[in-house]
């Protein structure tokens, strides 16, 4: 009896055992299977990210600088990665750059184009990889884009010719445009010219000169400047300058022949050179186009056209090929009186910088 019990006492453990054995193998598979799962969905979610390609023109210029840095902290604030590159003012580089980005299983496209004329293929080819495009603040002509953030260009173009009428109503103007293969550089001289041709019109203003900056070289706008200039034997009023690096040349070319703050000079941007002029009394005006804003809003629109979502814009622009939707922003007129109040206020440059060339005794009081 004893060694019956002894048996059963001993099959009882070795079943007791098995089942704990048992037990425990099914705990080790579930949290290996739990660990899969886990890396599954981390896969998945990376999968899943968002990834945005950004083509700048030129981030040798100041301007484009602000707008990628800001651009690129509020994609990343949406969930989005943010592939940058700049061609530097080449046209070929800038297609070939965004075709790479094309490469690289992007879920939308954001092109700030150098010739808006020059895109359409590369747009197409995005199109049938159905990666949506958004224009950034220059319209692409001929191709089927899917939004276009960006200010009022006409109406920029009409603040820099109303600044400048309300500081010399009458005179002899020279038209220092833009970039001609710049979409937007063609809307400045249309708004400008809102303004001026009915006063050339009653014969109150006379148009002496008229020339465009390739590529919105300073230098280029130092040449022509000094061209017009001898020209019209330094007689010129006003200089209806299409942003700040036309006029940083062509108040190159006045201050040679001491006409610098003598003649009235238009600008945009806000650049900090230029706003460091309208403190110094060299440049009469630019248009604050606030960076932030026309940044922000495209990454936000980056990312719902990159979720397939579509945009609702506040109206639409034609660029040939389809009617866009417009996001719309405004800008701002500035000049010695608001500079305070607008620039550095927003913390685009600040007051030290502003007023660096301006003895202590001539500058406003600090905010």
């Amino acid at each position: 009896m004893k060694n019956c019990k002894g048996f059963l006492v001993g099959v009882f453990a070795l079943i007791t055992l098995f089942v704990l054995g048992a037990c425990g193998q099914d705990a080790n598979t579930t949290n290996e299977s739990g660990n899969n799962d886990a890396e599954n969905a981390n896969q998945e979610a990376s999968d899943d990210s968002l990834k945005i390609g950004l083509s700048v023109s030129d981030l040798t210029l100041e301007r484009w600088q602000h707008d990628r840095d800001f651009f690129v902290e509020k994609a990343e604030e949406l969930g989005a990665e943010v592939l940058v590159q700049s061609a530097n003012g080449d046209e070929a580089e800038q297609l070939s750059q965004i075709q790479n980005m094309l490469s690289q299983d992007i879920d939308a496209l954001v092109i700030i184009a150098i010739n808006s004329d020059a895109l359409s293929t590369v747009v197409e080819q995005a199109k049938s990889e159905g990666i949506p495009v958004l224009a950034y603040d220059r319209l692409i002509n001929g191709a089927e884009i899917d939004a276009y953030v960006s200010f009022d260009n006409v109406r920029v173009g009409e603040m820099q010719a109303e600044y400048l009428v309300e500081q010399v109503p009458a005179g002899k103007y020279f038209l220092m445009g833009g970039s001609p293969t710049d979409n937007n550089a063609k809307m400045f001289r249309e708004g400008q010219m809102n303004i001026i041709q009915p006063l050339v019109d009653s014969g109150d203003i006379e148009i002496v000169g008229d020339q465009w900056a390739k590529g919105w070289d300073a230098n280029e706008a130092l040449k022509i400047m000094e061209n017009a200039l001898t020209a019209n034997n330094n007689d010129i009023d006003a200089v209806v300058a299409s942003n700040d690096s036309t006029a940083g040349g062509a108040i190159q070319a006045l201050a040679a022949q001491g006409l610098a703050g003598k003649v009235a000079i238009s600008g945009q941007d806000a650049d900090l050179a230029g706003v460091q002029r309208i403190a110094e009394g060299t440049q009469t005006m630019t248009v604050y186009k606030p960076i932030k804003a026309i940044a922000t809003k495209s990454a936000e629109v980056a990312v719902q056209l990159a979720k397939g979502e579509k945009i609702a814009g506040d109206s639409t622009v034609n660029n040939g090929k389809v009617d866009v939707p417009f996001v719309k922003l405004d800008p701002i007129k500035v000049g010695k009186e608001n500079l305070i109040d607008t620039v550095i206020a927003d913390g685009f440059h600040s007051y030290d910088d502003v007023y660096k060339n301006v003895p202590e005794a001539d500058r406003p009081a600090r905010p």
